[in-house]
């Protein structure tokens, strides 16, 4: 049996969408299933097999994952993980969501605002570093603050010495710790995009229904220092595509799964979190809509919020219905109920465990109360907005030592928050508008007029009247004054009259107070009592049985699957590859 990691096997399995088998699971690099593979499969990667594939693995760190096609940093990617970088090179001109884009020389190859690609280079346990700062004595918000202090020193010290971005990971429900170190790619630039028409053909409900006939492909290309990016790996493509049965494994950044949350945690989710995060994309999409029925230029600007939006509610919404499933949840139960039984039959590991699945429980508890805080308290709802509080918060959390401050402004992580910060991609007043009062409309619902945030936000005006007024008195639509006002520090942001800059000074105390809540109060417990169970289930069951860690998304995985079905238009668009211009190479 052949065995390929290729893009044409990747873009095959996009675009035949055959039925896809992966019973083996998804699975790090670190701990391949080489005894299970080599067993039904006759095949055993070995370690530069896997090097090969995971350096010309990439991640995008807008969401989705690609992959290196040529020696000149050339990538291939989905249609849907390029939106954001076609919709922000597009204008009212030049709508190439809606006509596609070409490069027909590297010259016209156009620069995504704001864009990073990511490459795993290599990974290290780091578990006795993290969990030897946590001592048993330590209370849960001491104990987080430890593990906070140990994995900012870790990826401080990481990027120092090697200038890569630096990542510790939480894998196995906190079971163990990776230091993942990417090469970044920050000069990103768009190649090949075909309109949306072909590449989203059949619309929403053909999503995810199988097979599909589409171009859901996007081509980008990643630049060092001006010139194309030589890669240290790459996946060349296959003229011949996929022949029935064939092996094939799929490599990337594979998001998160809830399937070591305890019932507790489910539980939250279904009756809490989940509602309330499909409430919040269906006013946002309905606003949204409202605003593309203006007229078309409208609907171009609001076209990959929309798309994205979508995607985000069906995958919500399925979600909920797994987690309303009585069936899969009794499933739940069964093996919560097993785990526990386990660990109570060994005295050692019992005492060692205690009750961490009640510890969760009061802590759930404890924060539904404040959940709908931690949706509406913050700078959601208008991208200005968002760079208002960034500015906010930067200039005073860099003043602190690192270990004292929020995760995202410690110094490995600076230089990515300003590539984002700093970005180009157009911003337009009246759909800055309509969003924000939106979001300050949905907290003056749920939060009534009584809440300090609301107090706080509207002064007593209607949300349509603030965000107006917002949008109306910023500068921050362009890259220079948040430049200005950054370098400026503390003082200048103090003094700024930006109206943006005005409102999130005013939201900020609130929004961390809540945060440190969750944090402290919440957070805490669930971790401490979630590296509990995790530490249990590594004793019961064993690391062969561990899989990809739930709550991050920040894990790079390979994943082995059969094709047993490519479409004739499959294999002809395949084909049709080989007659690429050389210029894309």
């Amino acid at each position: 049996m052949k065995t390929r990691v290729t893009p044409a096997a990747l873009l095959a399995g996009v675009l035949a969408a055959a039925p896809v088998l992966a019973d083996e699971g998804m699975w790090t690099y670190d701990n391949p299933p080489l005894k299970q593979l080599k067993a039904k499969h006759g095949f055993e990667p070995t370690r530069e097999w896997l090097d090969k594939v995971r350096l010309a693995s990439v991640r995008f760190m807008d969401g989705g994952s690609g992959s290196f096609v040529s020696p000149d940093g050339l990538m291939i990617t989905n249609h849907h993980v390029g939106l954001g970088c076609i919709q922000n090179v597009s204008s009212a001109e030049h709508d190439f969501v809606k006509t596609g884009f070409y490069a027909a020389t590297r010259e016209k190859e156009t620069a995504c605002p704001g864009y990073e690609v990511n490459v795993l280079v290599s990974f290290e346990d780091v578990t006795a570093k993290v969990l030897g700062a946590v001592k048993a004595q330590m209370s849960d918000k001491d104990a987080r603050e430890a593990r906070k202090s140990a994995i900012t020193k870790i990826e401080n010290e990481c990027n120092a010495a090697t200038g890569l971005r630096c990542n510790v990971v939480t894998l196995y429900q906190g079971g163990e710790f990776q230091l993942y170190r990417y090469r970044k790619y920050t000069d990103v630039r768009l190649v090949f995009a075909p309109e949306q028409q072909i590449a989203f053909f059949g619309g929403d409900p053909d999503n995810f229904t199988f097979p599909r006939h589409d171009v859901d492909i996007c081509l980008m290309r990643a630049y060092e220092n001006g010139q194309p990016a030589k890669p240290a790996a790459y996946l060349p493509f296959s003229a011949a595509g996929v022949a029935d049965g064939e092996l094939v494994f799929v490599s990337g950044n594979p998001g998160s799964t809830s399937r070591l949350d305890t019932v507790a945690q489910l539980e939250a989710q279904r009756d809490v979190a989940l509602p309330l995060t499909l409430d919040l994309l269906k006013r946002r999409l309905a606003v949204l809509r409202q605003y593309s029925a203006r007229g078309p230029e409208q609907e171009r600007r609001a076209k990959a919020q929309i798309f994205g939006l979508e995607n985000g509610y069906k995958a919500q919404e399925g979600g909920l219905g797994a987690l309303q499933d009585a069936k899969a949840m009794a499933g739940k139960v069964e093996e919560e109920k097993a785990l526990r039984a386990k660990v109570a039959a060994d005295p050692a590991l019992a005492a060692a465990t205690g009750d961490p699945w009640a510890t969760i429980e009061a802590a759930e508890k404890k924060a539904t109360g404040r959940v709908p805080e931690s949706f509406l308290v913050g700078f959601g709802g208008s991208r200005l907005l968002g760079i208002a509080g960034n500015v906010v918060r930067y200039v005073a959390e860099v003043k602190k030592p690192n270990e004292q401050r929020l995760e995202e402004y410690i110094d490995s992580n600076l230089e990515p928050l300003r590539n984002r910060l700093y970005s180009r991609a157009p911003l337009y007043d009246d759909l800055e508008e309509v969003t924000l009062a939106n979001q300050l409309g949905w907290a003056l619902e749920k939060l009534g007029p009584a809440h300090p945030f609301v107090k706080a936000a509207l002064g007593g005006k209607t949300p349509a009247d603030v965000a107006k007024a917002a949008v109306a008195g910023t500068k921050l639509k362009d890259p220079e004054a948040r430049k200005a006002l950054v370098a400026g520090g503390a003082a200048a942001v103090e003094a700024s009259t930006d109206s943006m800059i005005v409102l999130a000074r005013k939201i900020d105390p609130l929004a961390r107070e809540v945060r440190k809540f969750m944090e402290d109060e919440v957070d805490a417990s669930i971790t401490r009592a979630g590296e509990k169970i995790a530490q249990a289930r590594w004793k019961a069951y064993g690391k062969e049985l561990m899989r990809l860690k739930d709550r991050h998304d920040r894990d790079f995985a390979l994943g082995p699957t059969h094709e047993e079905v490519i479409t004739d238009l499959a294999r002809a668009i395949l084909r049709s590859y080989r007659r690429l211009p050389a210029t894309l190479y």
